[in-house]
């Protein structure tokens, strides 16, 4: 089905809002109720994106909207602990929260020791408990007028992760957000929503995990929220490892006060198709926010990243490093966008996409953006799409490193160097371990190891 002829598929959508709407006015009060309906709303007037639609152009749908999906519910049984075990990155950790098919799981959940003022729970049992931080945040930041998918999953606002760090404190310990999907009961659609706030001179390291128990057809329509304070510390990791049958679309806007340092990785190894929207705004002075980002691909696999860098204030600081390794048939696409306000002088900001293509009939899309309205700026931007380096292979042949070893090397020198950037020690090992299984002969680093 071509993405032009998708226009009667909202209605669908209606009859699943139709049905879940009595238990879902029943969390969150009137005014959340409100923001869901508004949603619905919106999504229901944009439609699903086509190839009109200059964001999504380069983006097929027909593999979203060409299955008929059915709400998710929770699993006629929990996973076992056991099952957890390759997703998990270490024990050293203040937090684990594990939702399956958008259902938080309080059996497979869990929480250290923890200040009294500090929240790390889900959102349902946020918003009965402490309704006041979460109202001031939920669905104010992640704005929803062009982004049908995110206004789909502010309809559906029931469940998710909440985390709240009040003023000066700093968690030393990474919290783990696990989302997993099973497709056990036919091709299903979950509506993830986290909204994280670290107030004024607080620090968070947060692992945001997007995964499958299975192969089958999943679709997860996540959005994030994250509120920094002035002065506070956040590292906030994005990996979405999903199934082949799975299907990926996530919505992310970070707002950041005078001083802040925000940093977001984005790991995608997994899913059939994935789209990451990563905006972020600096909003005060003296703001750093530093953007890396990896997708591997192979088969037919589609990953398509677009970010936004919102400099609105002045003496802010923004870097920005995507890459892209692509093989066999799969498809790429990176759009980064760079919009510096008039008010916002003295901005220092660099973009930069590389992608390395394995074979002749892979393709990735690449267009890095400037926007600039401000005249005493530093802001520098480019894109490269190239096959491996002959001098460097060369080199190593020369030295009496096989062909194929040479060649694995490389693919792994190149694409580690986002994943070195990763400072939780745990995690970054797991990563390294999961893209040496997702590059052709990754066993050779394995040797070399």
């Amino acid at each position: 089905m071509a993405a032009t002829e998708t226009k009667p598929a909202p209605a669908v959508f209606q009859e699943h809002f139709a049905a879940r709407e009595e238990a879902l006015s029943a969390r969150g009060g009137p005014q959340l109720h409100e923001i869901r309906r508004r949603g619905l709303a919106r999504f229901v007037e944009l439609g699903f994106p086509t190839f009109k639609d200059e964001d999504w152009r380069q983006t097929p749908l027909a593999p979203v909207l060409d299955v008929a999906w059915t709400p998710a519910e929770p699993p006629a049984a929990m996973p076992s602990p056991a099952a957890l075990r390759p997703f998990l990155f270490g024990d050293e950790v203040t937090a684990r929260l594990v939702f399956v098919n958008g259902c938080f799981s309080p059996s497979l959940s869990f929480r250290g020791e923890v200040p009294d003022n500090v929240f790390i729970g889900s959102l349902a049992e946020a918003l009965s408990t402490q309704p006041d931080w979460v109202r001031e945040h939920l669905a104010q930041q992640l704005g929803f007028e062009n982004q049908p998918f995110a206004a789909l999953n502010t309809a559906f606002i029931a469940d998710g992760a909440a985390v709240y760090v009040p003023r000066g404190v700093t968690l030393p310990q990474p919290v783990h957000l696990l989302f997993l999907s099973s497709g056990d009961a036919g091709p299903s659609v979950a509506y993830p929503r986290s909204l994280v706030v670290v107030e004024e001179s607080a620090g968070l390291s947060l692992v945001e995990h997007y995964a499958s128990l299975s192969d089958r057809p999943t679709l997860t329509n996540a959005a994030s929220e994250v509120v920094c304070g002035e002065n506070s510390r956040v590292d906030h990791y994005k990996v979405q490892s999903e199934g082949k049958g799975a299907r990926h679309v996530g919505a992310m806007q970070a707002r950041q006060a005078r001083g802040a340092n925000y940093t977001h990785h984005s790991i995608s190894l997994g899913a059939a198709w994935a789209r990451h929207d990563l905006s972020t705004l600096l909003a005060g002075e003296g703001v750093e926010a530093l953007l890396h980002g990896l997708f591997v691909l192979t088969g037919e696999q589609l990953c398509d990243h677009h970010t936004r860098i919102e400099h609105a204030a002045p003496h802010c600081r923004s870097f920005e490093l995507y890459k892209g390794v692509l093989d066999q048939r799969a498809r790429g696409v990176f759009n980064g966008r760079i919009y510096v306000h008039r008010e916002a002088q003295k901005t220092d900001s660099k973009q930069s996409n590389g992608n390395l293509l394995l074979s002749d009939d892979a393709v990735v899309f690449t267009k890095p953006q400037l926007e600039i309205f401000a005249d005493d700026v530093k802001c520098t931007h480019g894109a490269t799409i190239g096959r491996l380096d002959e001098d460097a292979f060369f080199y190593m042949r020369s030295r009496g490193i096989g062909r194929e070893e040479s060649r694995t090397l490389l693919i792994y020198a190149f694409a580690s160097e986002v994943i070195d950037r990763i400072r939780i020690e745990p995690l970054r090992r797991q990563l390294l371990r999961a893209l040496v299984e997702h590059l052709p002969n990754g066993r050779i680093i394995k040797e070399v190891a």
